[in-house]
């Protein structure tokens, strides 16, 4: 796990260097095309990734993005109206059929779909018309991290060819370099605090909500530790009844309209005794862990996940447990 986090550097400048014309080809299609609405279809941390392009689609591009309930299709038999639409998915392996069979459906119903695929020799990437590959090359640790950067990554090239902003495209082609110094960013200091703890809540908010769930997901499956991801607007509802003294939290202040409000939330808790690991960019005095910024802040969370993902990997050995191994759980997953 920890050697394929920090090779998400070059993956990413890899996956750059290739398809840029077929992403722009991409690009001038969705421009000709009048969608009214797009859904996106995955699991697990491809979701995550898929929250955040959805937040990219509908903040720049002012689409509604739904996340399909996939069983509509694969086991209600749902009649959906798909003309109009853009379907897009994201997968590791492309091999789940819960995956396969919805974009089968919208493609055969007239939507516009598209598959962000690390296996171009998948079943997904055959179903869809447009395929994008990740690029991150083989992923051998059940916790994906490279794959999730490069989905990332190619959920924003996505939404940067469709808007035609050259300066969301030049902030993209900076990546490379803002992950590598992300990889090296101390997080000691969450370890130290999360080594001994039995749970955890991990909040965002906006486009760093995305991030929340996907370190979340992560904080169970590689150390066994109860986390549940939150927005920042919701905690103060039901999940404020948890907060005990030295319940630790970790808060997403990326940059952004949603940062204040979560710098502001992390000194409440402080004060009601929470432990906050509070993770923003270096002017944010009141942060814990720190967060490189990227040349623009809706790519930020890129750079906030790399940085978790490495203290991730030294958590799991810190707290006795091989992040490579994670119990009970294989590389690909296949749902109906």
């Amino acid at each position: 796990m920890l050697k394929e986090a920090v090779s998400a550097a070059e993956c990413v400048a890899f996956q750059l260097s290739n398809d840029a014309e077929r992403y722009a080809e991409l690009g001038r299609k969705l421009r000709s095309t009048n969608f009214h609405s797009a859904v996106t279809v995955a699991r697990g941390s491809s979701d995550h990734a898929s929250a955040y392009l959805a937040y990219l689609i509908m903040a720049r591009m002012g689409r509604l993005v739904t996340s399909l309930p996939m069983s509509l299709i694969t086991l209600y038999k749902s009649p959906l109206v798909t003309r109009d639409t853009l379907a897009v998915a994201i997968s590791q392996s492309g091999q789940s059929p819960d995956v396969v069979e919805p974009i089968r459906y919208f493609r055969g119903g007239g939507a516009t779909t598209v598959a962000l695929v690390n296996d171009t020799a998948s079943p997904l990437a055959e179903a869809a018309e447009w395929t994008m590959p990740l690029h991150a090359g083989k992923e051998q640790s059940v916790a994906a991290t490279k794959s999730f950067i490069t989905s990332l990554v190619a959920g924003a090239r996505l939404v940067a060819e469709w808007q035609n902003d050259p300066e969301l495209k030049d902030g993209i082609a900076a990546l490379p370099e803002v992950l590598a110094t992300a990889a090296r960013a101390d997080w000691s200091a969450a370890i130290d605090v999360l080594a001994p703890a039995r749970n955890i809540m991990v909040v965002g908010r906006g486009i760093s909500f995305p991030v929340a769930l996907e370190s979340a997901l992560k904080f169970k499956e590689t150390s066994a530790l109860q986390a549940e991801a939150f927005s920042g607007a919701e905690i103060k509802h039901g999940p404020m009844a948890l907060i005990e003294e030295g319940y630790p939290l970790l808060i997403f202040a990326t940059r952004g309209p949603a940062q204040a409000s979560l710098v502001q939330l992390a000194g409440e808790m402080r004060g009601r005794g929470a432990r906050v690991l509070l993770a923003a960019p270096e002017d944010v005095a009141e942060r814990d862990l720190t967060i490189p910024v990227a040349a623009t802040p809706d790519l930020d969370p890129i750079a906030a996940i790399q940085s978790f993902y490495v203290m991730a990997a030294h958590l799991s050995k810190a707290r006795g447990m091989d992040p490579d191994r994670p119990r009970h759980l294989s590389k690909v997953t296949k749902t109906n």
